[in-house]
């Protein structure tokens, strides 16, 4: 899925990691919570909307990413060593649970627009970091990573559609379990992508 000198893959492969990265069935539940408060007929609109503002958000990191590291005078090796700590940081989460308040617990909030379900919950700081490291100047690779990153929100909006179902036929512990699961595979991806990056700098480094 992922190789030491980049984040190189496939349209299959590049998908089923940013999927594992926005975690929508592990999301489920701070979805639910956060629209508890907006009228039904009017759940799957902000549904969808949250999603296309997520995928717009992604776009703008995959065509900006390269300036953008230019202009920070960021290198490849940095910015996949920090994406792998954030990574993990998310993986153990999605392992090891909170038992404190989480996104989407506020009863008391009004309509969701951009935060919390767009940006981070869907768009967030790892999924963000994933697609700056897959920018690249070959097209045709570019082209692969924006059709995986439609097909992750078409998916998530998908899944957070059907997300009061879904989560009435699974159940609280098999959500639990599909998402400590998605961290297990998380966290193997994470540490590839630490040691790529580390093994990288250190190619680089004379002597």
């Amino acid at each position: 899925m992922l190789r030491g000198d980049g984040m190189e893959g496939g349209f299959f492969s590049t998908t089923i990691l940013l999927i594992l990265i926005t975690d929508p069935l592990g999301n489920i539940p701070f979805f639910v919570a956060t629209l508890k408060k907006v009228r039904p007929e009017r759940r799957n609109r902000v549904a969808v909307r949250e999603c296309l503002i997520a995928f717009a958000a992604l776009l703008l990191f995959l065509f900006a990413g390269r300036p953008i590291l230019s202009v920070l005078h960021l290198s490849d090796e940095s910015l996949r060593v920090s994406g792998g700590v954030v990574l993990l940081l998310i993986a153990i989460r999605m392992i090891f649970p909170d038992r404190g308040a989480r996104l989407g617990e506020d009863e008391n909030a009004p309509e969701p627009f951009i935060v919390p379900l767009a940006i981070p919950l869907i768009a967030g700081p790892s999924a963000m970091a994933t697609v700056l490291l897959m920018a690249t100047p070959d097209p045709r690779r570019m082209a692969v990573v924006a059709a995986s990153i439609t097909a992750t929100i078409a998916v998530t909006a998908l899944v957070f559609v059907l997300s009061t179902r879904i989560e009435k036929v699974l159940g609280d512990q098999a959500l639990t379990a599909i998402e400590r699961l998605m961290g297990l595979v998380l966290t193997a991806i994470a540490v590839e992508m630490l040691l790529g990056g580390v093994a990288s700098y250190i190619r680089r480094v004379p002597g």
